[in-house]
């Protein structure tokens, strides 16, 4: 059996457990951050828990760089976006957390570890190398175009969102409390609709059946954990803004 076979079928089983996923978190929250809660197995501290999670897809995604066939300056376009993303996202974003230590369940960091190690290996191994590669031509196309400012535009609102959150907390200071900033007007999870918007334009920029499916990833755990964190504002908080949505303004 050759790699592209073993590849195809990791990308449609891959599809299947994002669809299960999906539903799922409709009815279990996913235990880590304000929905922490036991009987989920021993526990890792927040940040280090963070860090190990997200690693690997950098990780993996440079080792499919440096071993990839096709790098040329289309490869290195997505190289320097998935690695801007990700190297902020596992080295910088967890230190930058604020308020009193957190646990993180074993169980969740291993998920995200196993996550990440297939998306970096799915979008990795596509584009250096099972491709054929990319023309130089593609940095002009208007799928790249409109992708790539997609994922800029998501990247933005999502880096903009994060920092919200995390100057609303004085140092060692805990709790949450509710913010009024930009999108924070409209919805209650700004963050998440960024990142959705980041891999929504990955999947067309790279145009790629690997970056369709880590696009409805993206979704199928965020789309849930929005709905879960606005209920959760709703019953935490009398006074909260009637008027905002969870994910989309104006929409839901």
């Amino acid at each position: 059996m050759t790699e592209l076979a073993v590849f195809h079928g990791l990308l449609v089983a891959w599809f299947i457990l994002g669809a299960a996923v999906f539903m799922l978190l409709f009815f279990i929250a996913a235990p880590y951050g304000r929905h922490i809660r036991r009987g989920w197995g021993p526990t890792i501290d927040n940040k280090l828990g963070w860090v190990l999670m997200e690693a690997p897809a950098p990780i993996v995604f440079v080792v499919c760089f440096i071993l990839g066939n096709y790098v040329n300056a289309v490869g290195v376009a997505f190289f320097v976006l998935w690695e801007a993303h990700y190297l902020h996202r596992a080295f910088i974003y967890p230190f930058g957390l604020r308020g009193t230590a957190k646990r993180m369940p074993m169980v969740i960091m291993g998920f995200g570890f196993i996550f990440n190690i297939m998306n970096g290996y799915l979008n990795g191994r596509y584009i250096f190398t099972l491709s054929g590669g990319y023309e130089n031509n593609w940095l002009v196309d208007p799928r790249f175009i409109l992708g790539t400012a997609l994922f800029i535009i998501g990247y933005i609102i999502n880096r903009r969102a994060d920092y919200v959150l995390q100057s609303l907390r004085q140092p060692g200071e805990s709790g949450y409390k509710i913010s009024n900033d930009l999108l924070y007007r409209w919805v209650s999870n700004p963050n998440y609709l960024g990142e959705i918007a980041i891999w929504t334009g990955w999947a067309l920029a790279t145009w790629s059946l690997s970056g369709l499916v880590f696009a409805f990833w993206t979704a199928a755990n965020l789309v849930p954990r929005a709905k879960a964190h606005h209920a959760w504002y709703h019953r935490n908080f009398p006074d909260y803004p009637p008027e905002r949505k969870a994910l989309l303004p104006g929409l839901w």
